[in-house]
């Protein structure tokens, strides 16, 4: 009788990937809607996580995006969107690491705004963003090719929101252009059309369309949608040149759920209520909303709303669940504008588990799933996030 040899097992890069040490370069496809809630948090991965930061002390800088789940952003030192994390972390120069529970372009901006000697860690790899993945340095700079093409491109600006990769910032950053987000799109854009004729605007459709035409008082007329899997991006040299906006076919893919009859059918529901959306949504559930804006500013719209309002809001639901439960003891009645219950898959990717393995490897001394940009990359994407600092 032979007796089994144990078999020398290599992890696959599945394996790895869903151990989040690994990063598909493709992200997501898709994303998922679970039924259920995500399970409570494990008593003993609390009691782990709260013994690592506190050994870590000062070393460590916990940011929490406002999409985390509630068990990851109890240990969060600051919580905030996309950007103001970013700027948090760079405010933070003694901490000598920068654990960034968010997704992966957003570890990226850390990186880029903080010093040297300083290392950030995305507690899985697998979080990424599918808007970012929607535009591909390789596929950005053909499309450049073709404006060049079409005797455009001299006259173009680029603005890329922050919801994009350091390659496309760097892009945006070597063509003269600027970062924007949901907050200041409205003031990078008038800055853009004072630096040329017209814009290229990179990864959201929705928030370049939205700001355009609800904040601007442009037509659709004036956007054209660039599709960088048709030749040509699906366009004319005529359309092109007769564009203000050079929409680049990119979206949410939690915020592009939500549509006009989910708007219809929450006013049906809740007489009275007050819809409420972020500006990633598509241009006909803007124009049905009651009000429009960042995270940031949705929350500071609940905040001052008055006691017994009703809210459908539009955006992420962990957050739209935690300003539910927030404000109830105001009698604030907050819903999520979809009937169907769904969240951001790679934001749920960092999960207490992850962040607990962060937590203790870093308390150990070793680093782990350490985000670092190229330094060429990073120069020119400051450059571009600079200008947006600079915006009047």
């Amino acid at each position: 009788m032979t007796t089994a040899q144990p078999l020398d097992v290599q992890p696959t890069p599945l394996a790895l990937l869903l151990l989040g040490r690994e990063a598909d370069p493709r992200s997501e496809r898709g994303v998922e809607c679970p039924g259920d809630l995500p399970a409570a948090s494990d008593p003993d991965l609390v009691e782990r996580a709260r013994a690592a930061k506190a050994k870590l002390g000062d070393k460590v800088f916990v940011l929490g995006h406002h999409y985390q789940r509630d068990e990851v952003i109890e240990f969060a030192d600051v919580t905030g969107d996309s950007f103001k994390l970013a700027r948090d972390a760079a405010a933070r120069p003694d901490a000598q690491y920068i654990v960034f529970c968010g997704v992966h372009f957003m570890a990226e901006s850390a990186d880029i705004l903080t010093g040297d000697d300083q290392q950030v860690v995305l507690p899985d790899l697998a979080a990424g963003c599918s808007m970012a993945d929607m535009a591909t340095a390789e596929q950005v700079a053909e499309c450049w090719d073709v404006l060049t093409e079409a005797g455009i491109a001299e006259v173009t600006v680029p603005v890329s929101y922050m919801n994009s990769s350091a390659d496309i910032k760097a892009f945006t950053g070597k063509h003269g252009g600027t970062i924007c987000t949901s907050s200041n799109a409205e003031r990078a854009l008038n800055w853009a059309f004072e630096q040329g004729e017209k814009v290229l605007f990179l990864p959201d459709q929705h928030l370049g369309r939205n700001t355009a035409v609800r904040d601007m008082g442009m037509s659709l007329d004036d956007c054209v949608l660039y599709n960088p899997h048709k030749p040509n991006g699906g366009l004319t040299a005529e359309e092109l040149r007769g564009a203000k906006m050079i929409l680049w076919r990119g979206h949410c893919s939690v915020h592009g759920r939500f549509s006009l009859d989910s708007v219809n059918d929450v006013r049906e529901r809740i007489p009275g209520v007050n819809v409420l959306v972020h500006p990633e949504c598509r241009h006909e559930v803007v124009a049905a909303a009651d009000y429009v804006g960042s995270t940031e500013y949705i929350i500071k719209t609940l905040e001052a709303a008055p006691a017994g309002s009703k809210w459908a809001i539009g955006t992420e639901l962990n957050l739209v669940r935690r300003l539910a439960n927030r404000f109830a003891d105001e009698g604030k009645e907050i819903v999520f504008l979809d009937k169907t219950v769904c969240f951001c898959s790679t934001m749920n990717r960092i999960d207490l588990p992850h962040l607990v393995w962060a937590l203790e490897s870093l308390a150990e001394g070793k680093v782990v799933n350490r985000i670092e940009v190229d330094p060429e990359v990073a120069s020119f994407s400051k450059l571009a996030l600079e200008r947006m600092l600079a915006l009047p």
